[in-house]
Protein backbone atom coordinates (compact mmCIF):
# COMPACT_ATOMS: atom_id res chain seq x y z
CA UNK A 1 0.00 0.00 0.00
CA UNK A 2 2.83 2.66 0.54
CA UNK A 3 3.81 1.67 -3.13
CA UNK A 4 0.48 2.63 -4.15
CA UNK A 5 0.81 6.09 -2.47
CA UNK A 6 4.01 7.08 -3.41
CA UNK A 7 2.79 6.40 -6.89
CA UNK A 8 -0.43 8.68 -6.51
CA UNK A 9 1.98 11.18 -4.87
CA UNK A 10 4.55 11.04 -7.63
CA UNK A 11 1.68 11.09 -10.67
CA UNK A 12 0.20 14.12 -8.71
CA UNK A 13 3.68 16.04 -8.60
CA UNK A 14 4.59 14.89 -12.59
CA UNK A 15 1.73 16.28 -13.68
CA UNK A 16 2.30 19.02 -11.43
CA UNK A 17 5.84 19.42 -12.74
CA UNK A 18 5.25 18.78 -16.55
CA UNK A 19 2.01 21.25 -16.20
CA UNK A 20 4.42 24.05 -15.28
CA UNK A 21 7.75 22.83 -17.24
CA UNK A 22 6.58 22.17 -20.43
CA UNK A 23 5.18 25.73 -20.69
CA UNK A 24 8.02 27.19 -19.72
CA UNK A 25 10.51 24.95 -22.35
CA UNK A 26 8.03 25.90 -24.82
CA UNK A 27 7.51 29.27 -24.06
CA UNK A 28 11.36 29.76 -23.64
CA UNK A 29 12.49 28.16 -27.07
CA UNK A 30 9.72 30.19 -28.76
CA UNK A 31 10.96 33.55 -27.34
CA UNK A 32 14.51 32.25 -28.52
CA UNK A 33 13.37 31.80 -31.84
CA UNK A 34 11.04 34.86 -32.27
CA UNK A 35 14.16 36.89 -31.19
CA UNK A 36 16.21 35.44 -34.12
CA UNK A 37 13.63 35.62 -36.27
CA UNK A 38 13.14 39.44 -35.95
CA UNK A 39 17.03 39.72 -36.07
CA UNK A 40 17.35 38.03 -39.33
CA UNK A 41 14.36 39.59 -40.75
CA UNK A 42 16.00 43.12 -40.01
CA UNK A 43 19.10 42.17 -41.68
CA UNK A 44 17.48 40.53 -44.64
CA UNK A 45 15.33 43.83 -45.09
CA UNK A 46 18.36 45.79 -44.73
CA UNK A 47 20.20 43.81 -47.13
CA UNK A 48 16.93 44.48 -49.52
CA UNK A 49 17.80 47.74 -48.91
CA UNK A 50 21.38 47.93 -50.37
CA UNK A 51 20.84 45.61 -53.17
CA UNK A 52 17.98 48.53 -54.99
CA UNK A 53 20.94 50.02 -56.40
CA UNK A 54 23.21 46.80 -57.24
CA UNK A 55 20.20 46.12 -59.14
CA UNK A 56 19.42 49.14 -60.89
CA UNK A 57 23.05 50.30 -61.25
CA UNK A 58 24.15 46.47 -61.97
CA UNK A 59 26.73 47.72 -59.35
CA UNK A 60 26.98 45.10 -56.75
CA UNK A 61 30.72 44.93 -56.04
CA UNK A 62 30.22 47.08 -52.92
CA UNK A 63 27.17 44.99 -51.87
CA UNK A 64 28.67 41.50 -52.69
CA UNK A 65 31.63 43.20 -50.28
CA UNK A 66 29.03 43.82 -47.43
CA UNK A 67 27.52 40.67 -47.72
CA UNK A 68 31.03 38.77 -47.76
CA UNK A 69 31.64 40.83 -44.15
CA UNK A 70 28.65 39.62 -42.89
CA UNK A 71 29.13 35.93 -44.26
CA UNK A 72 32.28 36.10 -42.63
CA UNK A 73 31.22 37.28 -39.50
CA UNK A 74 28.16 35.48 -38.39
CA UNK A 75 28.27 32.94 -41.00
CA UNK A 76 24.43 33.65 -42.44
CA UNK A 77 24.32 33.02 -45.95
CA UNK A 78 23.35 36.46 -48.09
CA UNK A 79 22.12 35.62 -51.55
CA UNK A 80 20.56 38.47 -53.90
CA UNK A 81 18.13 37.53 -56.64
CA UNK A 82 16.61 39.26 -59.61
CA UNK A 83 13.09 38.25 -60.55
CA UNK A 84 13.86 35.14 -62.87
CA UNK A 85 15.36 33.96 -59.51
CA UNK A 86 18.97 34.46 -60.98
CA UNK A 87 21.76 35.18 -58.73
CA UNK A 88 22.92 38.53 -58.57
CA UNK A 89 25.34 38.47 -55.18
CA UNK A 90 26.09 35.97 -53.26
CA UNK A 91 27.99 36.11 -50.14
CA UNK A 92 29.71 32.36 -50.68
CA UNK A 93 31.65 31.25 -53.51
CA UNK A 94 28.34 28.51 -53.94
CA UNK A 95 24.41 28.74 -53.50
CA UNK A 96 23.14 26.88 -50.80
CA UNK A 97 20.83 24.21 -51.62
CA UNK A 98 17.14 25.47 -50.36
CA UNK A 99 14.42 23.39 -49.49
CA UNK A 100 10.85 23.10 -50.61
CA UNK A 101 9.50 25.44 -47.85
CA UNK A 102 12.89 27.78 -48.66
CA UNK A 103 11.41 27.79 -52.32
CA UNK A 104 8.32 28.64 -51.04
CA UNK A 105 9.31 31.55 -49.15
CA UNK A 106 11.33 32.65 -52.10
CA UNK A 107 8.60 32.75 -54.71
CA UNK A 108 6.44 34.92 -51.83
CA UNK A 109 9.15 37.32 -51.63
CA UNK A 110 8.83 37.44 -55.51
CA UNK A 111 5.52 37.81 -55.10
CA UNK A 112 5.76 41.14 -53.14
CA UNK A 113 5.17 39.55 -49.92
CA UNK A 114 7.18 39.40 -46.46
CA UNK A 115 8.64 36.65 -44.90
CA UNK A 116 6.07 34.87 -42.29
CA UNK A 117 7.73 33.89 -39.04
CA UNK A 118 8.63 29.86 -38.36
CA UNK A 119 6.66 27.08 -36.52
CA UNK A 120 8.64 26.37 -33.40
CA UNK A 121 11.47 24.44 -34.55
CA UNK A 122 12.72 21.30 -31.99
CA UNK A 123 16.38 21.15 -30.88
CA UNK A 124 16.84 18.05 -32.92
CA UNK A 125 15.39 19.26 -36.14
CA UNK A 126 18.55 20.88 -38.13
CA UNK A 127 16.49 22.66 -40.47
CA UNK A 128 18.03 26.33 -41.24
CA UNK A 129 15.81 29.72 -40.67
CA UNK A 130 15.79 31.44 -44.80
CA UNK A 131 14.04 34.35 -45.02
CA UNK A 132 13.34 35.66 -48.00
CA UNK A 133 12.46 40.10 -48.63
CA UNK A 134 11.44 41.41 -52.00
CA UNK A 135 13.48 44.20 -53.15
CA UNK A 136 11.21 46.99 -54.86
CA UNK A 137 12.07 49.55 -57.05
CA UNK A 138 9.53 52.39 -57.36
CA UNK A 139 7.02 49.63 -55.98
CA UNK A 140 7.83 46.91 -57.84
CA UNK A 141 9.50 43.95 -57.41
CA UNK A 142 12.51 43.86 -58.73
CA UNK A 143 14.41 40.65 -56.86
CA UNK A 144 14.68 39.12 -53.58
CA UNK A 145 16.96 39.09 -50.87
CA UNK A 146 17.64 35.61 -49.19
CA UNK A 147 19.49 34.36 -46.01
CA UNK A 148 19.89 31.03 -44.55
CA UNK A 149 20.87 31.51 -41.05
CA UNK A 150 21.99 28.08 -39.32
CA UNK A 151 20.64 27.79 -35.57
CA UNK A 152 22.36 25.12 -34.03
CA UNK A 153 23.13 28.15 -31.38
CA UNK A 154 19.91 28.48 -30.85
CA UNK A 155 19.01 24.76 -30.84
CA UNK A 156 21.71 24.20 -28.51
CA UNK A 157 20.61 26.63 -25.89
CA UNK A 158 17.08 25.58 -26.23
CA UNK A 159 18.20 21.94 -25.74
CA UNK A 160 20.49 23.02 -22.24
CA UNK A 161 16.90 25.10 -21.21
CA UNK A 162 14.78 22.16 -21.61
CA UNK A 163 17.55 20.00 -19.47
CA UNK A 164 17.39 22.57 -16.94
CA UNK A 165 13.78 22.14 -16.89
CA UNK A 166 13.89 18.28 -17.17
CA UNK A 167 16.43 17.94 -14.32
CA UNK A 168 14.31 20.40 -12.18
CA UNK A 169 10.90 18.22 -12.82
CA UNK A 170 13.13 15.26 -11.46
CA UNK A 171 14.26 16.88 -8.46
CA UNK A 172 11.00 18.16 -7.69
CA UNK A 173 9.89 14.23 -7.96
CA UNK A 174 12.84 13.36 -6.07
CA UNK A 175 11.57 16.04 -3.06
CA UNK A 176 7.78 15.14 -3.49
CA UNK A 177 8.85 11.42 -2.90
CA UNK A 178 11.18 12.39 0.37
CA UNK A 179 8.28 14.49 1.49
CA UNK A 180 5.47 12.33 1.53
CA UNK A 181 7.64 9.51 2.51
CA UNK A 182 6.99 10.60 6.19
CA UNK A 183 3.48 11.08 5.97
CA UNK A 184 3.34 7.92 4.07
CA UNK A 185 4.50 6.29 7.00
CA UNK A 186 2.39 8.35 9.55
CA UNK A 187 -0.84 7.31 7.57
CA UNK A 188 -0.11 3.69 7.13
CA UNK A 189 1.33 2.84 10.50
CA UNK A 190 -2.38 2.63 12.05
CA UNK A 191 -3.19 0.36 9.02
CA UNK A 192 -0.02 -1.42 9.18
CA UNK A 193 -0.97 -2.22 12.97
CA UNK A 194 -4.30 -3.28 12.38
CA UNK A 195 -2.60 -5.74 9.60
CA UNK A 196 -0.17 -7.37 12.30
CA UNK A 197 -2.84 -7.33 15.45
CA UNK A 198 -5.61 -9.68 12.90
CA UNK A 199 -2.87 -12.40 12.96
CA UNK A 200 -2.38 -11.83 16.98
CA UNK A 201 -5.64 -11.64 17.50
CA UNK A 202 -6.54 -14.58 15.77
CA UNK A 203 -3.48 -16.50 17.80
CA UNK A 204 -4.70 -15.14 21.09
CA UNK A 205 -8.09 -16.05 20.34
CA UNK A 206 -6.93 -19.68 19.71
CA UNK A 207 -4.91 -19.54 23.19
CA UNK A 208 -7.47 -18.13 25.02
CA UNK A 209 -5.31 -14.98 25.76
CA UNK A 210 -6.07 -10.90 25.36
CA UNK A 211 -4.85 -9.55 22.19
CA UNK A 212 -2.47 -6.89 22.25
CA UNK A 213 -4.02 -3.83 21.76
CA UNK A 214 -3.38 -1.84 17.99
CA UNK A 215 -4.09 1.88 18.96
CA UNK A 216 -1.38 3.81 19.80
CA UNK A 217 -2.73 7.02 19.04
CA UNK A 218 -0.58 7.47 16.23
CA UNK A 219 -2.28 8.65 12.61
CA UNK A 220 -5.02 10.38 10.63
CA UNK A 221 -7.79 10.67 12.95
CA UNK A 222 -10.17 8.53 11.09
CA UNK A 223 -8.43 5.32 11.40
CA UNK A 224 -6.76 6.28 15.01
CA UNK A 225 -11.00 5.86 15.94
CA UNK A 226 -10.94 2.83 14.20
CA UNK A 227 -7.57 1.09 15.57
CA UNK A 228 -10.04 1.91 18.75
CA UNK A 229 -13.13 0.45 17.30
CA UNK A 230 -10.98 -2.63 16.03
CA UNK A 231 -9.32 -3.27 19.74
CA UNK A 232 -12.97 -3.11 21.56
CA UNK A 233 -13.83 -5.74 18.43
CA UNK A 234 -11.34 -8.09 18.68
CA UNK A 235 -11.89 -7.77 23.22
CA UNK A 236 -15.76 -8.58 22.59
CA UNK A 237 -14.69 -11.06 20.25
CA UNK A 238 -11.89 -13.10 22.48
CA UNK A 239 -14.79 -12.78 25.26
CA UNK A 240 -17.67 -14.54 23.16
CA UNK A 241 -14.89 -17.32 21.46
CA UNK A 242 -13.51 -17.98 25.39
CA UNK A 243 -17.31 -18.12 26.98
CA UNK A 244 -18.39 -20.63 24.18
CA UNK A 245 -15.27 -23.03 24.55
CA UNK A 246 -15.63 -23.05 28.27
CA UNK A 247 -19.16 -23.40 28.15
CA UNK A 248 -18.89 -26.61 25.50
CA UNK A 249 -15.57 -27.48 28.43
CA UNK A 250 -17.82 -27.10 31.11
CA UNK A 251 -21.29 -28.21 29.60
CA UNK A 252 -19.82 -31.63 28.44
CA UNK A 253 -18.03 -32.26 31.99
CA UNK A 254 -21.13 -31.63 33.96
CA UNK A 255 -23.24 -33.45 32.38
CA UNK A 256 -21.29 -36.90 32.55
CA UNK A 257 -21.74 -37.35 36.24
CA UNK A 258 -25.32 -37.07 35.93
CA UNK A 259 -25.07 -39.02 32.70
CA UNK A 260 -23.06 -42.16 34.29
CA UNK A 261 -25.89 -42.05 37.35
CA UNK A 262 -28.43 -42.29 34.81
CA UNK A 263 -26.55 -45.10 32.68
CA UNK A 264 -26.03 -47.10 35.76
CA UNK A 265 -29.70 -46.69 36.95
CA UNK A 266 -30.56 -47.81 33.69
CA UNK A 267 -28.34 -50.76 33.52
CA UNK A 268 -29.57 -51.94 37.24
CA UNK A 269 -32.95 -52.05 35.69
CA UNK A 270 -32.29 -54.82 33.80
CA UNK A 271 -33.84 -57.81 34.96
CA UNK A 272 -36.80 -55.55 37.14
CA UNK A 273 -38.48 -54.31 33.75
CA UNK A 274 -41.82 -55.60 32.49
CA UNK A 275 -41.68 -57.58 29.41
CA UNK A 276 -43.44 -55.21 27.63
CA UNK A 277 -41.27 -52.27 28.30
CA UNK A 278 -37.85 -54.22 27.78
CA UNK A 279 -37.38 -52.73 24.28
CA UNK A 280 -37.51 -49.06 26.08
CA UNK A 281 -35.32 -50.38 28.37
CA UNK A 282 -33.00 -51.09 25.85
CA UNK A 283 -33.87 -48.42 23.60
CA UNK A 284 -33.20 -45.86 26.82
CA UNK A 285 -29.39 -47.54 27.28
CA UNK A 286 -28.44 -47.30 23.60
CA UNK A 287 -29.38 -43.38 23.43
CA UNK A 288 -27.67 -42.72 26.78
CA UNK A 289 -24.72 -44.52 25.41
CA UNK A 290 -24.88 -42.50 22.05
CA UNK A 291 -25.41 -39.52 24.55
CA UNK A 292 -21.53 -40.62 26.18
CA UNK A 293 -19.90 -40.92 22.97
CA UNK A 294 -21.28 -37.61 22.19
CA UNK A 295 -20.22 -35.78 25.54
CA UNK A 296 -16.83 -37.06 24.62
CA UNK A 297 -16.52 -36.30 21.49
CA UNK A 298 -17.19 -32.31 22.66
CA UNK A 299 -14.72 -32.39 25.60
CA UNK A 300 -12.00 -33.97 22.52
CA UNK A 301 -13.26 -31.43 20.81
CA UNK A 302 -12.75 -28.48 23.44
CA UNK A 303 -9.49 -29.68 24.04
CA UNK A 304 -8.59 -29.58 20.49
CA UNK A 305 -9.63 -26.09 20.45
CA UNK A 306 -6.93 -25.12 22.88
CA UNK A 307 -3.47 -23.98 21.52
CA UNK A 308 -0.85 -26.06 22.55
CA UNK A 309 3.09 -25.35 21.56
CA UNK A 310 4.10 -26.97 18.62
CA UNK A 311 7.35 -29.05 18.41
CA UNK A 312 9.46 -31.50 16.43
CA UNK A 313 7.44 -34.92 16.96
CA UNK A 314 8.82 -38.24 15.68
CA UNK A 315 5.81 -39.81 13.02
CA UNK A 316 7.46 -43.20 12.91
CA UNK A 317 6.83 -43.91 16.34
CA UNK A 318 3.39 -42.10 16.60
CA UNK A 319 2.38 -44.25 13.74
CA UNK A 320 3.63 -47.50 15.04
CA UNK A 321 1.83 -46.92 18.47
CA UNK A 322 -1.35 -45.92 16.67
CA UNK A 323 -1.33 -49.09 14.31
CA UNK A 324 -0.18 -51.09 17.28
CA UNK A 325 -3.01 -50.15 19.54
CA UNK A 326 -5.83 -50.69 16.72
CA UNK A 327 -4.69 -53.71 15.60
CA UNK A 328 -6.71 -55.90 17.93
CA UNK A 329 -9.74 -54.61 16.76
CA UNK A 330 -8.37 -55.05 13.08
CA UNK A 331 -7.98 -58.63 13.88
CA UNK A 332 -11.75 -58.66 15.39
CA UNK A 333 -13.14 -57.45 12.44
CA UNK A 334 -11.00 -59.53 9.99
CA UNK A 335 -8.95 -56.58 8.67
CA UNK A 336 -5.30 -55.98 6.97
CA UNK A 337 -4.28 -53.39 8.57
CA UNK A 338 -1.03 -52.35 6.94
CA UNK A 339 1.75 -49.93 7.47
CA UNK A 340 4.04 -48.41 4.26
CA UNK A 341 5.74 -45.83 2.96
CA UNK A 342 8.79 -43.90 4.05
CA UNK A 343 10.36 -43.79 7.56
CA UNK A 344 12.60 -41.41 9.21
CA UNK A 345 9.91 -38.64 9.51
CA UNK A 346 10.22 -35.37 11.53
CA UNK A 347 7.19 -33.10 11.42
CA UNK A 348 5.95 -30.09 13.57
CA UNK A 349 2.51 -30.67 15.51
CA UNK A 350 1.23 -30.31 18.77
CA UNK A 351 2.19 -33.57 20.97
CA UNK A 352 -0.13 -36.04 20.45
CA UNK A 353 -1.50 -34.17 17.13
CA UNK A 354 -0.77 -37.69 14.95
CA UNK A 355 -2.13 -39.72 17.37
CA UNK A 356 -5.26 -38.06 17.71
CA UNK A 357 -5.94 -37.93 13.97
CA UNK A 358 -4.85 -41.77 13.22
CA UNK A 359 -7.08 -42.52 16.29
CA UNK A 360 -9.97 -40.80 14.59
CA UNK A 361 -9.61 -41.66 10.85
CA UNK A 362 -8.69 -45.71 11.60
CA UNK A 363 -12.07 -45.58 13.65
CA UNK A 364 -14.22 -44.51 10.96
CA UNK A 365 -12.03 -46.87 8.73
CA UNK A 366 -12.09 -49.63 10.81
CA UNK A 367 -15.92 -48.89 11.36
CA UNK A 368 -16.40 -48.57 7.31
CA UNK A 369 -14.48 -51.23 5.56
CA UNK A 370 -16.05 -54.77 4.58
CA UNK A 371 -14.45 -57.80 6.63
CA UNK A 372 -11.28 -59.00 4.67
CA UNK A 373 -10.27 -56.02 3.13
CA UNK A 374 -7.29 -53.77 3.55
CA UNK A 375 -6.56 -50.49 5.59
CA UNK A 376 -3.66 -48.27 4.64
CA UNK A 377 -1.34 -46.23 6.78
CA UNK A 378 1.23 -44.65 4.34
CA UNK A 379 3.95 -42.31 4.91
CA UNK A 380 5.32 -40.00 2.54
CA UNK A 381 6.88 -36.17 2.02
CA UNK A 382 5.97 -34.28 -0.30
CA UNK A 383 8.08 -30.83 -0.89
CA UNK A 384 8.35 -29.37 2.84
CA UNK A 385 5.33 -31.41 3.97
CA UNK A 386 4.72 -34.95 5.36
CA UNK A 387 1.73 -36.93 4.57
CA UNK A 388 0.33 -39.75 6.79
CA UNK A 389 -2.62 -41.39 4.23
CA UNK A 390 -5.32 -43.87 5.57
CA UNK A 391 -7.01 -46.04 2.59
CA UNK A 392 -9.72 -47.87 2.97
CA UNK A 393 -11.81 -49.35 0.86
CA UNK A 394 -15.10 -49.09 2.65
CA UNK A 395 -17.84 -47.31 0.47
CA UNK A 396 -16.45 -44.01 1.00
CA UNK A 397 -18.69 -40.68 0.62
CA UNK A 398 -20.12 -38.74 -2.65
CA UNK A 399 -17.98 -36.74 -4.16
CA UNK A 400 -20.05 -33.10 -3.48
CA UNK A 401 -19.67 -34.70 0.47
CA UNK A 402 -15.89 -34.52 0.27
CA UNK A 403 -15.95 -30.47 1.64
CA UNK A 404 -18.45 -31.30 4.33
CA UNK A 405 -16.87 -34.39 5.84
CA UNK A 406 -14.57 -32.26 8.22
CA UNK A 407 -17.59 -30.15 9.41
CA UNK A 408 -18.94 -30.43 13.26
CA UNK A 409 -21.48 -33.35 13.66
CA UNK A 410 -21.62 -33.69 9.95
CA UNK A 411 -22.82 -37.23 9.24
CA UNK A 412 -23.52 -39.22 5.44
CA UNK A 413 -27.37 -39.28 4.97
CA UNK A 414 -26.08 -43.00 4.02
CA UNK A 415 -24.16 -43.82 6.75
CA UNK A 416 -26.67 -42.11 9.26
CA UNK A 417 -27.84 -45.70 10.89
CA UNK A 418 -24.27 -46.45 11.84
CA UNK A 419 -23.00 -45.35 15.56
CA UNK A 420 -21.05 -41.86 16.16
CA UNK A 421 -21.27 -38.14 16.82
CA UNK A 422 -19.83 -36.43 13.78
CA UNK A 423 -17.28 -35.02 15.45
CA UNK A 424 -14.12 -36.79 14.76
CA UNK A 425 -12.72 -35.95 11.48
CA UNK A 426 -13.36 -32.25 12.36
CA UNK A 427 -11.54 -32.73 15.94
CA UNK A 428 -8.80 -34.66 13.48
CA UNK A 429 -8.78 -31.39 11.20
CA UNK A 430 -8.91 -28.75 13.83
CA UNK A 431 -5.62 -30.42 15.29
CA UNK A 432 -3.77 -30.23 12.59
CA UNK A 433 -4.85 -27.07 11.48
CA UNK A 434 -3.36 -25.43 15.07
CA UNK A 435 -0.46 -26.74 14.00
CA UNK A 436 0.00 -25.13 10.86
CA UNK A 437 -1.32 -28.34 8.73
CA UNK A 438 -4.34 -29.69 6.67
CA UNK A 439 -6.58 -32.76 6.38
CA UNK A 440 -7.55 -33.63 3.30
CA UNK A 441 -10.58 -35.99 1.80
CA UNK A 442 -9.85 -38.25 -1.40
CA UNK A 443 -11.43 -40.77 -3.02
CA UNK A 444 -9.39 -43.07 -5.47
CA UNK A 445 -9.41 -45.26 -7.78
CA UNK A 446 -11.43 -48.65 -6.70
CA UNK A 447 -12.98 -47.15 -4.37
CA UNK A 448 -12.98 -46.35 -0.53
CA UNK A 449 -12.00 -43.40 0.97
CA UNK A 450 -7.96 -41.65 1.24
CA UNK A 451 -7.56 -39.52 4.25
CA UNK A 452 -4.59 -37.58 4.39
CA UNK A 453 -3.06 -35.89 7.49
CA UNK A 454 -0.29 -33.08 6.00
CA UNK A 455 1.64 -31.80 8.27
CA UNK A 456 5.11 -29.51 8.03
CA UNK A 457 8.33 -31.50 8.22
CA UNK A 458 11.45 -30.71 9.84
CA UNK A 459 14.45 -32.10 8.11
CA UNK A 460 15.36 -35.92 9.01
CA UNK A 461 16.93 -38.96 7.66
CA UNK A 462 14.67 -41.13 5.53
CA UNK A 463 14.42 -44.55 4.87
CA UNK A 464 12.19 -46.27 2.32
CA UNK A 465 10.13 -48.90 3.61
CA UNK A 466 9.26 -51.38 0.56
CA UNK A 467 7.25 -54.07 2.47
CA UNK A 468 4.58 -53.15 5.00
CA UNK A 469 5.87 -52.58 8.62
CA UNK A 470 2.95 -53.98 10.33
CA UNK A 471 -0.18 -56.54 9.32
CA UNK A 472 -2.84 -56.78 11.38
CA UNK A 473 -5.56 -59.91 10.31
Amino acid sequence: MRSRLLVIVLVLVGLLAAGLGVPLALSDAQARQQRLFIDRLTDTISFASLAVRSITDADTAGLRSDMTQYDRVFGIAVIVLDRNEEVVAISRSSRPELDEDAQRRVQLALGGRRSEPYPLLAPWNDQPMVLAEPVLVDGDVAGAVVTVSPTDPMRGQVLLVWAEVLAAGLAALALGVLGALPVVRWILRPVRRLDEGTGRVAAAVLAGKDPDPVADGTGPPELRRLSVSFDRMTATVTQAYAAQRAFVADASHQLRNPLTALRIRLSNLEGHVLPEAVDDHLGALEEAERLSTLLDGLLALARAERTVPVTGIDVDAAVDDRVEAWRPLAEHTELDLVRSGVRGLTASASAGAVETVLDAVLDNAVKFSPPGSTITVHTTVAADRVEVAVRDTGPGIAPEELTWATARFWRSPAQSNVEGSGLGLAIAARTLELGGGELRLELPAGGGLRVVAVLRREPAGLVEVDQPSFSAR
